[in-house]
């Protein structure tokens, strides 16, 4: 056994840069993009930084990864795609005059992420993209981006209130589920891609980071109680960048209501009664039966108040992300960031929670990582060494000192 690790982010961003999108969209739409890109004023400051290249410049990544100790990533989305005003994880459903140009360009950013995975073979799974609108072209979108080699699988919209779609525990998106269940696609839901808008007032920022995550969440009771892992037993939901802490109580909380219901559905005298009937038949197994058997969270940036409730959380469940290239991130202080989560926590498990789970769900080769972790991962001495004082300009909230396990 190796004495380094091997560390693969189930967390990391991407995305072209605004107009290298145009070469990857159908010729019939490049005077539509010229003109939407002519007037396009990209909000984000940190994709008009300097370091903004972070996102798409191939060999930066891969060097400043490896420098960071970690030889693989899941690559979810980060810069602007055609046609949205914003990134597409907060971007709200289009409007039916926009979904054809939307549709274009999130199949363009498959596209470019599927050559942008491809160079650097073995080291990158794309998490593609796609909206819920229209259910058969998404299936068609899953379908294509899977034979593109884009295994990160697929990054599931939000269906916040008011969106207009139908909620996720609607039987009409049975199609996605059951070709994401068909091909081995996991299904991957991001914080922050099913908020309701909120506003730009100070407190309308604020009320949004105390409920993001909630919102995020909703896609597990949606989909445990909607029934969609029973109908289709393959399928794997991924939450990530959500925390983790939340999980073991939120999974007794949903046995309580599963367990009540179902009960009360047998006993037509009590009050909960009418809100049980055909509830057993359509889900199946209690929520926390299921979550064990078809769940994970990639967990980000694992902290240390967490870590005790791995045994509940599952270890195999859980998948460590640096959050690369966010200000919120681990970077270029992952090892740190490694250390202050793990460092009394038994090998194995923690070769499972940093990259044995994410190889296992992305289908990532360890015959070809291990050589390279064997080079810049971090050493298993290293990590297990409790880390006492915090890089003083780290910015990410993995060191941040007395955080405490969330509601949500």
């Amino acid at each position: 056994m190796s004495d380094r690790y091997t560390v693969i982010s189930a967390d990391c961003h991407a995305g072209a840069d605004l107009l290298d999108y145009r070469p990857y969209l159908e010729k019939r739409y490049h005077d539509d993009f010229d003109v939407w890109a002519a007037t396009y004023v990209n909000p984000y400051e940190d994709l008009l930084a300097d370091t903004a290249d972070k996102n798409w410049n191939s060999d930066r990544r891969v060097a400043e990864l490896e420098e960071d100790g970690i030889v693989a990533e899941v690559v979810f989305p980060n810069t602007i795609p055609p046609f949205f005003p914003s990134g597409s994880l907060m971007a709200p459903a289009p409007t039916a005059g926009e979904l054809e140009l939307r549709w274009a360009g999130l199949r363009a950013h498959n596209r470019w992420l599927a050559d942008f995975c491809a160079a650097a073979p073995g080291r990158r799974a794309g998490v593609f993209q796609v909206l819920l609108n229209d259910v058969d072209a998404a299936v068609a979108e899953i379908r294509r981006a899977a034979e593109a080699g884009l295994k990160g699988g697929l990054m599931l919209p939000g269906t916040p209130p008011g969106s207009g779609l139908p909620e996720l525990y609607s039987q009409a998106y049975d199609p996605v589920w059951a070709v994401c269940a068909e091909l081995g696609v996991p299904v991957n839901h991001h914080a922050g891609s099913a908020s309701p808008p909120l506003g730009d007032e100070p407190a309308a920022r604020a009320v949004f980071m105390v409920e993001t995550t909630w919102f995020s969440h909703r896609a597990l009771w949606h989909l445990v109680f909607g029934g969609a892992f029973r109908r289709h037993p393959g399928l794997n939901l991924v939450l990530t960048e959500q925390g983790s802490g939340w999980i073991p109580g939120v999974l007794d909380m949903l046995d309580y209501y599963h367990g009540r219901l179902v009960a009360a559905a047998t006993r037509a005298s009590t009050a909960e009664s009418k809100f049980g009937a055909g509830l057993a038949a359509r889900m199946g197994r209690p929520p926390s039966e299921v979550w064990h058997e078809n769940c994970f969270v990639g967990a980000s940036f694992m902290r240390p108040h967490e870590v005790p409730l791995r045994d509940r959380i599952g270890i195999d469940k859980i998948m460590w992300g640096s959050d690369y290239p966010h200000d919120e991130g681990t970077y270029p202080y992952s090892r740190e960031g490694l250390r202050i989560a793990y460092a009394d926590v038994p090998r194995d498990e923690v070769a499972a929670m940093i990259g044995g789970n994410a190889a296992r769900v992305y289908g990532f080769d360890l015959d070809l990582l291990d050589p390279i972790a064997a080079k810049v991962g971090p050493t298993v001495e290293e990590v297990a060494q409790p880390l006492e004082k915090s890089p003083a300009d780290a910015t990410s909230p993995a060191f941040a000192r007395g955080a405490s396990v969330r509601v949500w």
